[in-house]
């Protein structure tokens, strides 16, 4: 009894006596040793119980916290990167702040993005060469910056800018050529786009330009003027500056394509009528081999725009009178040969055309719908006029014929 007397009261008993002395309701007495060992049996399961749960709950809370606090860590990382990115934008652009005055800034033509770039921010117009840049390739719009003088000002955003820079009616001070343009047509542009009186440039076509024409030219300008913009807004620009800027790029132009010199002018001739006959790249070198046909047979050209010309009309505009009128130089249904000058500006096209006819032996052509080009060629002239009555069926079925 003396050792079961001292065993109940041992710290670890004591401790569950203690603890149970808190539970309700109240356990019965100790009977017996073995119900001692199940009841300290149970009490120990208890607390193994109780600290499980407690270390559970505690991992639990520990994974919140460090859940809780990666979100907050995450959500202040993209709050700061979009910060940062922000911040690196405004370090390359202005945002429209417009402060400062108006600037007229020009674009040359055959101008880059990157030199467009370093002018716009030599005149304090966007802040940095790669945020224009940026922007540039953001609106894929490198190729579709005009050349011409717009007018801006200072301190915008590079988004802005190129809105304009690639908007053809804010140009000002750029002359279009065009191909199949006259000279006449060319000179009125050019007065209008630079503000020179027409007569001025007149009076140097009507001079014969021996000091900006080539001799083989003869004295005549037609032909001689190279489609492209140009910038004239320039305040040291004159008539005679344009005119032979026109003339410079057109040799320029005739050497890259091979043109030999001495025989440019007989080129530009036969490239011109190319160019009045059929619009379709298709069927430049079949007119083209026409014209050399026709010449080496020393036949009439034939050809109506060359009479038009002559005649200070278009094709469509030609009468009987016109078409029959001898004492026109430029009237190729009666005279032989080429006319007298070119009848217009070429493109690259009918000049390689004119330089490279196609292999056949037609003599004749005729459009048949004007819509869509269709072109046939024939070395009869039955088979011509058969052409020539689908031509006039086309127009009639299209209200064309009166």
């Amino acid at each position: 009894m003396a050792d079961d007397f001292d065993s109940f009261f041992d710290d670890e008993h004591f401790d569950t006596v203690a603890d149970d002395a808190k539970a309700k309701p109240v356990e019965a007495p100790v009977k017996s040793r073995r119900e001692l060992r199940e009841r300290r049996r149970r009490n120990r399961s208890k607390r193994q119980k109780r600290i499980i749960f407690t270390a559970v709950f505690v991992v639990l809370v520990l994974i919140v916290v460090v859940g809780v606090t990666s979100v907050m860590h995450s959500l202040r990382g993209i709050a700061g990167g979009s910060s940062s990115a922000k911040s690196t934008a405004q370090s390359l652009d202005y945002y429209d702040e417009q402060e400062g005055e108006e600037v007229q800034f020009t674009i040359e033509s055959g101008q880059d993005a990157t030199t467009i770039a370093a002018n716009l921010v030599a005149q304090d117009i966007v802040k940095t060469t790669d945020g224009f840049l940026n922007a540039v390739r953001a609106k894929n719009a490198e190729s579709k910056l005009q050349p011409g003088v717009f007018t801006l000002h200072k301190h915008m955003s590079s988004s802005s800018v190129i809105d304009i820079l690639t908007d053809t009616s804010a140009a000002q001070g750029i002359l279009e050529v065009k191909s199949g343009e006259r000279v006449s047509d060319v000179i009125s542009a050019a007065a209008a786009a630079s503000g020179i009186a027409e007569s001025e440039f007149q009076a140097i076509i009507d001079a014969g330009g021996s000091s900006i024409l080539p001799e083989e030219a003869g004295g005549s300008y037609e032909g001689w003027f190279e489609p492209g913009s140009y910038n004239v807004s320039d305040s040291s620009t004159t008539a005679e500056s344009i005119i032979r800027q026109l003339v410079e790029a057109r040799i320029a132009k005739l050497e890259k394509l091979g043109v030999a010199e001495g025989q440019r002018e007989r080129i530009l001739n036969i490239a011109s009528i190319i160019e009045g006959e059929v619009f379709q790249d298709e069927y430049r070198g079949k007119v083209s081999r026409v014209i050399y046909n026709r010449l080496d047979k020393n036949m009439p050209l034939g050809m109506d725009s060359v009479v038009a010309y002559g005649n200070n009309v278009t094709s469509s505009q030609l009468t009987n009178d016109m078409l029959n009128d001898s004492s026109n130089p430029y009237n190729d249904r009666i005279n032989t040969g080429l006319p007298p000058t070119p009848i217009g500006i070429a493109g690259d096209a009918s000049i390689q055309a004119a330089m490279n006819p196609e292999d056949g032996d037609w003599l004749f052509f005729c459009t048949v719908n004007l819509e869509t080009g269709e072109t046939k060629f024939t070395a009869s002239e039955d088979e011509f006029y058969q052409f020539r009555d689908e031509y006039k069926q086309w127009l009639a079925a299209n209200g064309l014929d009166g």
